[in-house]
């Protein structure tokens, strides 16, 4: 792809965003700073724990900032004398006014849905829920709120059947890397239209997804469920709880199959036989294929099978 020959500031943390600094640096494209989140405990030692932005910008020998109060007037002086034309968000914390003010050129975000629909912090779990067929990348210049600014430009892709988050996830890593990339080289030319978006009662939201959110809800249509389960797996992951003899536990569901039949099983209830473990649903059965149990690491069913003890009174909550 051409390059421009634009200065940047690149501002991310997950490794979405990594993978697009990783293709702008590929790219030959001139990035001042990387703007990432502060080094943070973790795991048992509590060790601290780099961004998967600031590993990418280190090896690649970029200035790393990382402030921690983003209206900071040292930070914000530090912005202001890379004298870069355009900053470059992706996966970030929301700016505030005197920071997307500071670049001549402005400042775009990426976000992983066709805006106006999907804004919120989880558009790509929420299209697999909903069971989209079709999304994709916007890149807009950002404002006061969240998600709202004029759109840039946008490029679509079609959501497969076999999709799940992880999946839509990478495939719009690889999209979103490409509108970047075209976005800056018409904002240096000067032949960006930006557009304001639209607001409609028929636009979806997508909010925050929290661990409750995650619970696996039986008494709805069996493609629904599918949809659920696809659209938390990997993560955050689809789950329930698997009750017998008065024991529960969480079950978490990675993978699954919507398989419509009718039948006479109570809703919730468990089918366990040496090939296959379903769920009964009101419409026919959720066949369980990649599955946690607590304290194991995930697996597919059919290595579970034998060593699962299930007696006939389980049943799902």
């Amino acid at each position: 792809m051409l390059k421009n020959n634009m200065p940047i500031v690149f501002m991310g943390t997950p490794g979405f965003a990594a993978y697009i600094l990783e293709a702008l640096v590929e790219n030959g494209q001139k990035i001042a700073a990387v703007v990432t989140v502060a080094d943070k405990p973790a795991g048992r030692g509590k060790k601290l724990h780099e961004s998967e932005v600031k590993k990418t910008a280190l090896r690649h020998q970029l200035t790393v900032l990382q402030p921690t109060n983003l209206k900071d007037p040292t930070f914000i002086e530090t912005l202001k004398a890379l004298n870069a034309a355009v900053f470059v968000v992706v996966a970030f914390r929301m700016l505030p006014e005197l920071v997307w003010k500071i670049p001549s050129k402005g400042t775009f975000n990426l976000h992983a849905s066709l805006l106006p629909q999907y804004r919120g912090a989880a558009p790509i779990n929420w299209a697999i829920i909903n069971g989209e067929k079709t999304t994709g990348v916007t890149t807009f210049f950002i404002d006061e709120k969240i998600d709202t600014g004029a759109v840039i430009d946008q490029m679509s892709l079609s959501i497969e059947e076999s999709d799940t988050a992880g999946s839509l996830h990478d495939k719009l890593m690889v999209l979103g890397a490409n509108l970047i990339q075209k976005t800056l080289l018409g904002i240096e030319k000067g032949t960006v239209n930006p557009k304001n978006q639209t607001n409609d009662s028929a636009l979806k939201e997508a909010p925050k997804i929290f661990k409750e959110d995650c619970r696996i809800d039986w008494t709805k249509d069996g493609k629904i469920i599918e949809n659920f389960i696809k659209g938390m797996s990997p993560y955050p992951t689809a789950w329930t709880h698997l009750n017998q003899d008065n024991e529960t536990i969480v079950l978490k569901v990675f993978e699954a199959t919507f398989i419509k039949t009718s039948h006479d099983s109570e809703i919730g209830s468990i089918i366990k036989s040496k090939k296959e473990l379903k769920i009964a649903v009101k419409d026919g059965f959720i066949a369980l294929l990649k599955i946690q149990l607590p304290g194991k690491r995930a697996m597919h069913v059919f290595e579970l099978l034998n060593g699962l003890q299930l007696k006939e009174n389980a049943y799902t909550l």
